[in-house]
């Protein structure tokens, strides 16, 4: 009788199990044609994978680097803030290249898709050689620029020159990822970043710290490393791309140059290179309003940030899911699925997020002391978590629907968007309740919540408006 009473459970037990595999292995279903709920959890899954990879990268990379000392340190952050450039032609390149392919294979375009991914590919290669010649000779003056002291520069120049001069690598991984993502191919593209991220991973301590038959390199192993490590990835896109996968497959019949994709795609990923900046740049700004109150408020705010960035990866997987979906059912002549997908998408993540709220604000000064041990920073730390973990209700529909209009190739309107509660809002208000009102750092942490949760407000609205249906990619 036992056994009866538990079939039904096991039965939904081996269905998502069944499904996570699935997803993993990645699924040959038709996205458009299939249940919502089913096409949200193939895509995301392998998503959240791939950005948890990532986030490892980056927490491996920075241990041993830290134990080189505070300029070796230094020289990472500095040389990752120089970055953001680069990173904001790969972040809109992608997006460019993720709206057309996904148009292209909603359509069954197959070979519109291909097209479309050989012109990304080829701009992508494009703005690599341009970053390639400018900072191979230029990178350590632009590292003295920065602020690097001579012990910086003497420890970090090599450094620099290497992580800027091959950082084409990770806009191409950017690139074609998000390639493989658009056609639906997302479990493809975590496992090139798990081939990449792996190599890296294992060749960090060994070039860095100088173990068996490896030289010890110290920080510029970790640039060596790195680059070895996304040099492969690329590599092992580029033999996926031309041996072809079940989505998506480049012959040697779409090698040539077709100015009116490679316009379409530029036209897109402009406003997505904006759109990243504009984050960016008052994300900037906004630690730098924080810094004027101490360090101790720096270290609580960045040690908070830090911990939401990590959290909410599966809102990050989520959105790009619903962004691909949104391509591939506006390809499908299927404008009301599109829709109804990113709702879908939305109402998973306020669960996600719903749940991680009240995480925060039973366990902010816990989660918090893991990373310090002092109570200014975790008081200060704490504070952020709580205040901002307010807006998640709202941010969870708001992140879903600004990677909306990006898989719709309506780029422009979230960067206008960004461009009023960033600039126009945000910075003025934190300005004005951290400084003139007296409130400190908390002042700060409440323009966040009040600008991200306009944001998701101006979104929505504008989203059910429909207009981003008609956008021609």
């Amino acid at each position: 009788m036992s056994s009866l009473t538990q079939t039904p459970s096991q039965s939904r037990a081996s269905s998502w199990i069944a499904l996570i595999k699935e997803a993993v292995r990645g699924s040959r279903q038709d996205f458009t044609a299939i249940s919502i709920d089913r096409a949200i959890i193939l895509l995301a899954v392998p998503m959240v994978l791939e950005m948890a990879m990532e986030s490892l990268f980056g927490i491996v990379d920075i241990f041993f680097v830290a134990h080189l000392g505070a300029d070796a340190t230094a020289t990472v952050g500095i040389t990752e803030g120089m970055l953001v450039i680069v990173m904001a032609f790969a972040v809109g390149l992608s997006m460019g290249a993720t709206a057309v392919v996904a148009r292209r294979t909603g359509e069954h375009d197959k070979d519109g898709a291909a097209q479309a991914a050989v012109q990304a590919i080829l701009l992508g290669l494009l703005t690599s050689v341009v970053v390639f010649s400018f900072c191979l000779p230029f990178a350590p003056k632009l590292l003295a620029l920065m602020g690097a002291g001579p012990a910086i520069l003497h420890v970090g120049s090599t450094y620099s020159r290497i992580m800027m001069s091959a950082s084409g690598t990770i806009l191409m991984l950017f690139l074609i990822n998000g390639i493989f993502r658009g056609a639906g191919d997302a479990a493809v593209a975590m496992r090139v970043l798990w081939v990449a991220n792996v190599i890296n991973i294992c060749l960090d301590p060994c070039l860095i710290l100088g173990l068996g038959p490896f030289p010890k390199l110290g920080v510029t192993g970790a640039a060596v490393s790195t680059t070895i490590g996304r040099s492969v990835g690329f590599l092992f896109q580029l033999y996926l791309l031309w041996r072809g996968t079940e989505r998506m497959a480049i012959a040697r019949r779409h090698l040539r140059l077709q100015f009116a994709v490679m316009r379409n795609i530029i036209k897109v990923a402009g406003n997505g290179v904006f759109q990243f900046l504009i984050a960016t740049a008052s994300w900037v700004l906004m630690v730098r309003l924080v810094q004027s109150f101490g360090s101790a408020a720096t270290a609580g705010y960045t040690v908070a940030i830090r911990i939401v960035i990590f959290s909410i990866l599966p809102s990050w997987g989520l959105s790009t899911a619903a962004a691909t979906l949104v391509g591939q059912n506006l390809g499908a002549k299927q404008p009301d699925r599109a829709e109804q997908s990113v709702w879908r998408a939305g109402f998973f993540n306020m669960i996600f997020l719903g749940g991680l709220s009240l995480v925060f604000l039973a366990f902010a000064p816990q989660l918090v002391g893991i990373f310090s041990h002092d109570p200014v920073v975790v008081r200060y730390g704490a504070n952020c978590l709580r205040i901002i973990s307010l807006c998640y209700g709202l941010y969870a529909y708001g992140l879903i629907v600004v990677q909306a209009f990006n898989g719709a190739g309506d780029t422009f309107t979230p960067s206008m968007i960004n461009l009023f509660c960033y600039w126009v809002v945000q910075l003025p208000l934190a300005f004005l309740l951290g400084r003139r009102m007296g409130l400190g750092p908390n002042g700060i942490y409440f323009a966040v919540l009040v600008t991200e949760t306009l944001l998701a407000l101006i979104s929505i609205y504008v989203f059910r408006l429909g207009r981003w249906k008609r956008t021609v990619v």
